[in-house]
């Protein structure tokens, strides 16, 4: 008997609440006496986005009960309809999906009885330029794995004022700070392990002269280096490394590109002249070879942290876009090339990131961004007393909010982006601990539909050879290898 008077009561529960919106729907026939569309408190008719998916809250002010709809489905609305209110707006959230074709246009249209209002979306697109024929900078993004840096080699640049070093060749620079000479079998093996994108770091200025042109010898073998990864199919990033770089103690005129404006009516004809020589040696190669304007560019002061003097970002956004029209103006395959910008030290502060401005160019979507991180700090590298030997939930918190930070601040800027530098350097730190951070920040990276190119390295002291044993050509933590092939197969 009590079963039956609880089913007697849902019943008319049921019967009331339909009354009730009855009553509702009823109530909201009548046409709105006005139907405004609102976002950030500003009245719209129009929104603009960038490539990236993105989303925004629209407000509706409307007394009346409203739909909504959509006449493109990668214009995707939270709700289809809402309430009407006198007091108050009602929401919907409108967001749209990464464009990998080109710009495109949405109509949004709400509608309370007779009354209409429209609102026009459009997004720009990543779609390459009438005759290009190269990939957009989106579309290399989406092409890699994993990448590796051809570290301590290239870029390798002691000190000419240290007593023990004499350099007598090229391949002396080269082999100086203790890895093999490059061969194509080390390249080979390399990509063998699931690379396809190399960094090949270069210092150029202790191969120039002192009107800035760089020597014959220095230029054939960086290119013959180039060349071994073009070889293997494989995407070849090309940078200037150590010009940019903290002076520290040296006298020896090393770090002369600064983020510096005092300086930068002397820095850019000497980054423009150096920019226009290795543009015109590489200027017939295809798109599997990318250009890397500077490594982690800084002020004055040599400040890893946040340049106190803000014209440092104006300083950087001039020689970028300097390496842009330079690149640009050699021609051939230049034209159309994929070259790649950072912000100062290539770091992912929120200041940093505020500070970093996209160049200008002639064609669309052949720019993106690299970014170094070695987050945190104190696990990724020997921290001292402030050491972080355990991969914990506090690490995660820090290396997800960072890639979260850079992840919008490049969908604000319309830029695809990746990771040039990461790695766990520090052989102190159990192997089973950096197998932890390399299996989370991989997944950050497919989070965001990136990647990373890990910076290696290797201590004879203690044994270990890093990731890759370059002395021997094979490959060392085969457990972090593995990692990062299993993430790109995802």
């Amino acid at each position: 008997m009590k079963k039956i008077i609880n089913i007697f009561t849902l019943a008319l529960a049921f019967l009331a609440a339909l009354s009730i919106q009855g009553c509702k729907d009823s109530d909201s026939a009548a046409t709105a006496s006005h139907l405004n569309l609102f976002r950030d408190s500003v009245a719209i008719s129009q929104l603009d986005f960038n490539i990236g998916s993105a989303f925004t809250m629209i407000g509706v002010d409307c007394d009346a009960d409203w739909t909504a709809s959509s006449d493109a489905d990668w214009c995707i609305l939270s709700n289809h309809a809402g309430y009407g209110y006198t007091d108050r707006w009602s929401y919907v959230r409108l967001s749209v999906e990464k464009n990998s074709g080109d710009a495109r246009t949405a109509t949004v249209t709400f509608k309370s009885g007779s009354t209409t209002a429209t609102l026009k979306v459009t997004q720009k697109g990543s779609g390459s330029d009438a005759g290009d024929t190269f990939q957009t900078a989106f579309e290399f993004i989406e092409s890699l794995t994993f990448g590796y840096n051809l570290y301590n080699t290239l870029e390798a640049n002691p000190d000419i004022n240290e007593s023990w070093w004499n350099p007598t060749s090229d391949r002396d620079w080269e082999t100086s700070w203790g890895q093999p000479y490059t061969t194509q079998e080390e390249i080979d093996s390399i990509v063998a392990g699931g690379v396809n994108v190399i960094r090949v770091p270069v210092t150029w200025y202790p191969h120039m002269d002192a009107d800035g042109n760089v020597s014959d010898s220095w230029m054939n073998r960086v290119e013959e280096v180039v060349k071994y990864v073009l070889n293997t199919g494989s995407y070849c990033i090309l940078n200037v490394h150590h010009d940019a770089s903290a002076r520290g103690s040296r006298t020896d005129g090393i770090a002369w590109l600064r983020a510096d404006l005092d300086e930068y009516d002397e820095i850019s004809p000497k980054f423009k002249k150096l920019w226009t020589q290795i543009a015109n040696r590489f200027k017939d190669y295809d798109e599997h070879l990318l250009f890397e304007a500077f490594n982690e560019i800084l002020d004055n002061t040599d400040n890893w942290g946040d340049p106190s003097n803000p014209s440092a970002y104006t300083a950087i956004t001039k020689l970028e876009q300097d390496f842009v029209d330079v690149v640009r103006a050699t021609g051939g395959n230049n034209e159309y090339r994929n070259l790649i910008v950072n912000p100062y030290s290539a770091g992912s502060s929120q200041a940093k990131l505020n500070g970093f401005q996209a160049p200008n160019d002639l064609h669309s979507n052949h720019i993106l961004a690299s970014i170094h991180t070695y987050d945190p700090y104190n696990f990724c590298n020997a921290g001292g007393e402030w050491n972080i030997y355990i991969w914990s939930e506090d690490c995660e918190t820090e290396l997800t909010a960072m890639t979260e930070r850079v992840n919008n601040r490049m969908n604000d800027l319309g830029l695809p982006y990746l990771y040039t530098e990461f790695g766990a350097l520090d052989p102190d730190k159990e192997l089973g601990e950096r197998i932890k951070y390399c299996r989370y920040i991989m997944g950050q990276f497919r989070h965001y539909g990136t990647t990373g190119i890990w910076w290696d390295a290797d201590n004879s002291a203690k044994h270990w050879a890093g990731l890759f044993d370059r002395q021997n050509s094979k490959w060392n933590e085969t457990e972090i290898q593995q990692i990062f092939v299993d993430a790109t197969r995802r």
